[in-house]
């Protein structure tokens, strides 16, 4: 019969997913719930999706589901987990986990509580093999001690009129919950450390409507982890040659750099630009493989009983740094971090 899972939210992560848990064996794209008629007959279409709704709990509520992938907007997910949880149902979720840290707090109670319920949280640069390699490298101390971690997040310029109708529809988190909770996830993965203190500063010049909504174009943030490790984060909507994200760790015997440029294969055009080397546009195309590994482990870990490495406590750090990034760009100040 497989493992039946709903889908809330069919955006573009909603449709990755959908896409993805198609191609999984055992799995089935049961359900769907949006708030669009042309979004709902389209996974029907698409997908095969087999019962659509508009209300989330009608769609949870429904005693065929086995599973829930929860895509929705970022400030929906604690609310979304808890009744998925309490409907005796497994959860993959998008990142953030939420966008508040109290309701994040209540939220991992209700998923301990469950112990047998699978939750899965979506970090899914930790299941990039480029990521995993360098991540391995790490740990067999092949570039000694790390002492800074450089991070690179950026979205490419085509994509911002899309984020902009979003932004003005729901609350994304600010830049850093929403783009940079990634990098400050990987992070703490690489390092096994949490971040202590924090120095954010942002610039919208571009699009200066983001002052009114509260967005940033781009920002950066120094980190300081609790072993000294000093980490670098910038995080953008605005690259103008496609979707950026990159990674730099250095370490007492060497260094590694991950996706230093953002290649979309092995081409290199010579013409009369000069010699040019084309680069990926968007998150689905340089993280499709990891979006389907991510999905398989969620997957195989209803299937096996086990729960997965990257945890709701992950996703509750991620917002604690992400939040006290805001922070300090309102306040003009460094922000130290108590858990």
């Amino acid at each position: 019969m497989g493992i039946n899972v709903g889908i809330i939210g069919l955006g573009r992560m909603g449709q990755i997913h959908a896409k993805n848990i198609v191609n999984i064996p055992d799995a089935n794209p049961y359900a769907a719930c949006s708030t669009t008629d042309a979004s709902l007959e389209m996974v029907k279409r698409e997908f095969g999706v087999k019962e659509t709704y508009k209300d989330y709990e009608e769609m949870i509520s429904n005693p065929k589901l086995d599973a829930v992938v929860i895509a929705s907007p970022s400030g929906m997910h604690t609310e979304h987990i808890q009744l998925a949880m309490e409907k005796g149902l497994h959860v993959f979720c998008e990142k953030p986990i939420g966008l508040n840290i109290d309701d994040i707090k209540r939220t991992i109670e209700v998923i301990e509580s469950r112990p047998n319920q699978i939750f899965h949280l979506g970090f899914m640069r930790r299941f990039d093999e480029s990521y995993q390699y360098a991540k391995k490298l790490v740990d067999e101390g092949a570039i000694g001690e790390l002492t800074l971690i450089r991070c690179y997040g950026m979205d490419a310029s085509s994509g911002f009129d899309s984020f902009l109708r979003f932004a003005k529809k729901s609350k994304s988190g600010g830049l850093f919950a929403d783009l940079g909770v990634h990098d400050i996830d990987l992070v703490r993965w690489f390092t096994g450390k949490e971040i202590k203190r924090v120095w954010a500063l942002g610039k919208n010049t571009t699009y200066p409507e983001l002052n009114e909504l509260g967005e940033l174009e781009t920002g950066a943030a120094m980190m300081q982890l609790e072993d000294k490790t000093i980490a670098l984060l910038v995080a953008g909507r605005n690259a103008a040659h496609g979707y950026h994200v990159e990674a730099e760790l250095i370490g007492t015997k060497g260094m590694l750099r991950v996706a230093q440029e953002p290649e979309k294969n092995l081409v290199t055009i010579f013409n009369e630009h000069g010699v040019v080397r084309p680069t990926q546009q968007s998150f689905p195309e340089r993280f499709q493989d990891a979006f389907r590994r991510e999905m398989v482990e969620f997957i195989s870990c209803i299937k096996e009983g086990r729960q997965p490495d990257v945890t709701a406590f992950d996703g509750l750090q991620g917002t604690i740094v992400a939040e006290a990034c805001q922070k300090s760009i309102e306040t003009n100040e460094i922000i130290d971090i108590s858990y």
